[in-house]
């Protein structure tokens, strides 16, 4: 009988310690996907004001995509890697286009994918096109985490 508890609490205290485990890992590095509500209060408030105001704590990437668009499959990974190797230091959000037709209106998106890198400090900048993952570790380096105002030219 006693090694029948035994095992018993041996299987449960396994099964729980897995269970979070898996719990854990399914919750850290996921990338946000931003509905226009989430973005107001994430990003910024556009209905509020017409100055920017980046309502973040931390620097952030948000990737204008669509799922049919072979660029921005090929950017989404590197995004995921990203995410990881930046966990606690930049914010990484995805916003659909298809399903986000008024985010995309307002920021002009003609081009996906569409990178907008936002500094804690400073004004955001818009990119075009896929880049490389090396591309991406340089803005972030040079730009979102020296937490100085940037533009286009630093980042081309």
């Amino acid at each position: 009988m006693k090694k029948l508890f035994v095992i018993s609490l041996m299987i449960i205290l396994l099964s729980a310690a897995c269970s979070k485990q898996n719990k854990t890992e399914k919750s850290v590095h996921k990338i946000s996907h931003l509905t226009a509500e989430t973005f107001k209060k994430k990003i910024f408030n556009y209905e509020e004001s017409k100055e920017w105001k980046f309502e973040g704590k931390l620097p952030a990437i948000v990737d204008f995509y669509a799922d049919w668009c072979a660029p921005c499959k090929m950017v989404a990974p590197i995004l995921e890697e990203l995410s990881k190797e930046y966990e606690g230091k930049i914010d990484i959000y995805k916003i659909d286009t298809d399903s986000e037709k008024k985010l995309a209106s307002i920021f002009q998106i003609r081009s996906i994918p569409s990178i907008l890198f936002i500094p804690l400090d400073g004004k955001p900048t818009m990119t075009q096109g896929a880049r490389s993952k090396e591309e991406f570790k340089k803005i972030i380096e040079e730009n979102l985490l020296n937490s100085k105002e940037f533009s286009t030219q630093n980042i081309d």
